[in-house]
């Protein structure tokens, strides 16, 4: 089973010939850009929901890596539907494709080279110059933005 994330739409020229399912947040997403693919394939794009105990480990995943200040709420989406039907997911997006190595779920780039290793991630506040494990709207010190950052 493919799960096909928005970015793997925006690359592609035809829908894999293989079984495919999305979140209906990515189909939210093609929507909002008028994705003119959305209506040749939309009656062929099986859309399903995923689990609340598969969103949990994808937090849980995401929240170790850092990516969680990242992640999209639809991409958080993508990953917890592969988990439930032990899919590969197609994107483009590195964020998705780094939680999945962790988590030891498929992926396949589309347009894009992909990740080749595991990136973990720390934030760091761009007024004061503190470091946290987890982004944060803004700095809970001084209220300036967050910056992320590779962790050595």
């Amino acid at each position: 089973m493919i799960v096909l994330d928005s970015s793997a739409f925006f690359s592609m020229d035809a829908l894999p010939e293989e079984d495919h399912v999305c979140p209906p947040g990515v189909i939210r997403e093609l929507e909002k850009y008028n994705d003119p693919r959305l209506a040749l394939w939309g009656d062929m794009v099986r859309v399903s929901d995923c689990s609340k105990e598969s969103m949990a480990k994808v937090e849980e995943a995401a929240k170790k890596s850092g990516d969680l200040g990242r992640l999209s709420p639809v991409d958080m989406t993508v990953l917890a539907l592969a988990v439930d039907v032990d899919g590969t997911i197609w994107s483009d997006d590195y964020s998705i494709q780094n939680v999945a190595r962790i988590m030891g779920l498929g992926f396949k780039p589309v347009g894009m080279k992909g990740i080749e290793k595991v990136v973990k991630w720390n934030y760091k506040c761009t007024g004061c110059g503190k470091w946290f494990k987890e982004k944060y709207p803004e700095c809970p010190v001084c209220g300036s933005p967050m910056k992320a950052c590779r962790r050595k």
